[in-house]
């Protein structure tokens, strides 16, 4: 296993998407916008046919390189030529939950292709995560609803391939009917690349799957590159620029002029797809990767944990939990130390997807009857957390769910555990220490906790969702 791909808590180093690419002040400042965008989940439906969002036109850029149409979209475009309801689905990270970056106006030109159509769309995109998260969430937010269509874009924001396969692989399996296409967004640190006329490394990793799959893919970044090539388009401001298309204010996430660019590459790619001639679907083929996140899946807690006293099932339609209740209908919710849950399964990873606060704690660990001292193991930018032994110095009982990114807001994140392959039984229980927040907060983040350190005086949890890569049960 390459653990360098996986990284696992959606807090502190997850935002840091762009790392790679930004250096110094100039990466503070990035991750700090990122993580303003991470506001909460956004409602799982939305009107393709909504005449308030902008309705893009395919424009007069031209690179044949833009979308490969390889097995194009048959599924669909029979459906939509025969005026069937339809069903589309985005899947993503912050650059598809948001309200005005590609997705609404890509949907609204996919309507206005096919105008008797009924369509419906489906927002599953949540913010600063990436293909592992993806593929453990696909069926509960995605493909329960059988979509005919799924846009999959993760480029900027943990486009791992392993991640990315098994999110193929369980649609295909789910769904032989569902048709897929692959969008690659872009930040700045892309854009070298596409000016030079090549593709970005991580991308083409990408590529080489949607050509074992057969799938098309589009790339919505050469068009706004090749208007910042030539003095045309501001790739980050603030303000609006006179005579020029400012693509975004953060660096990363498009404003409408940017999601605009985004939607006119995919609404070329569907003409282009279309125009394409039909290729009958091949049966699945072997996997590209071996340890590919084809097992990956989400449940409610409810449904594979026991819980103790202590907990309580707390339903998410009022505030402050109100903007999750997209992600989940409700969560279980425990504040006195050593309130517990306990689990089992077989295979080889086990993860919480929770909600973030002021008055997180931190819980810990007990995997087939042994307390586990975690250490964390990767790259720049990402974490997981995976066991190590007692003499570990760099190992930690507890798995903190306070971050810097919990200051006087609410958000979610997520944390997955590295173990043997083989049955588990597993408990989480909510420690006693408490975190130091103010150290983590930092010099910058001391106003709120400071006039207000009652909020962060508690030992919290809210638990989403329970992560599985493997099968629950005995």
């Amino acid at each position: 296993m390459n653990y360098k791909r996986f990284f696992t808590i959606l807090s502190g180093g997850l935002l840091l998407l762009t790392s790679a690419y930004c250096q110094g002040r100039e990466e503070a400042e990035e991750a700090r916008l990122i993580a303003a965008s991470q506001a909460g989940a956004s409602p799982l439906y939305f009107n393709p046919g909504d005449a308030t969002v902008p309705l893009v036109s395919t424009g007069g850029f031209y690179n044949n390189n833009e979308c490969t149409v390889r097995g194009g979209l048959p599924h669909f475009f029979r459906k939509a030529a025969a005026g069937q309801p339809l069903t589309i689905g985005f899947i993503g990270g912050s650059i598809t939950q948001g309200s005005q970056c590609y997705r609404p106006q890509a949907a609204r030109y996919i309507q206005s292709m096919f105008p008797a159509a009924a369509m419906k769309g489906i927002n599953a995109g949540v913010s600063g995560t990436g293909t592992d998260l993806g593929a453990c969430r696909l069926y509960d937010q995605l493909m329960q609803y059988r979509p005919d269509l799924v846009f999959v874009e993760f480029a900027v924001n943990g486009a791992w391939p392993d991640g990315m396969e098994g999110i193929i692989r369980q649609i295909r399996k789910t769904s032989p009917q569902t048709d897929i296409c692959l969008i690659y967004t872009v930040n700045i640190g892309h854009t070298k690349a596409y000016a030079e006329g090549r593709v970005p490394e991580h991308i083409q990793l990408l590529e080489q799957l949607a050509a074992h799959y057969a799938l098309p893919s589009i790339h919505l970044g050469m068009e706004p590159v090749a208007l910042l090539q030539a003095g045309k388009l501001v790739w980050k401001s603030a303000t609006d620029v006179p005579g020029k298309i400012v693509y975004s204010r953060d660096g990363l996430h498009p404003v409408i002029a940017g999601g605009n660019l985004y939607a006119a590459a995919i609404a070329r790619g569907m003409r282009k797809i279309q125009a394409a001639e039909s290729v009958q679907p091949a049966a699945l083929p072997a996997p590209l990767l071996a340890d590919n996140w084809e097992d990956a899946g989400m449940y409610d807690p409810l449904q594979i944990a026991t819980f103790s006293d202590g907990f309580t099932k707390t339903p998410t339609d009022q505030l402050p939990l109100k903007q999750f209740h997209g992600w989940f209908p409700y969560v279980m919710a425990a504040e006195r130390p050593g309130a517990a849950f306990t689990f089992h399964f077989t295979g080889t990873m086990f993860g919480i997807f929770d909600i973030g606060g002021p008055e997180m704690g931190q819980l810990e660990a007990e995997v087939d009857g042994r307390r586990m001292k975690l250490v964390s193991r990767s790259s720049k930018g990402t974490r997981f957390l995976s066991g190590a032994e007692e003499t570990d110095s760099s190992g930690s009982f507890t798995i903190n769910r306070f971050n810097s990114f919990c200051n006087n807001r609410y958000r979610g994140q997520y944390e997955m555990i590295i173990l043997p392959p083989g049955k588990h039984t597993v408990t989480l229980r909510l420690s006693a220490d408490k975190a130091d927040k103010r150290t983590i907060l930092g010099p910058a983040q001391q106003e709120d906790i400071t006039l207000h350190p009652e909020k962060y005086d508690h030992t919290v949890v809210y638990i989403g969702k329970i992560l599985l890569r493997g099968k629950p049960g005995r």
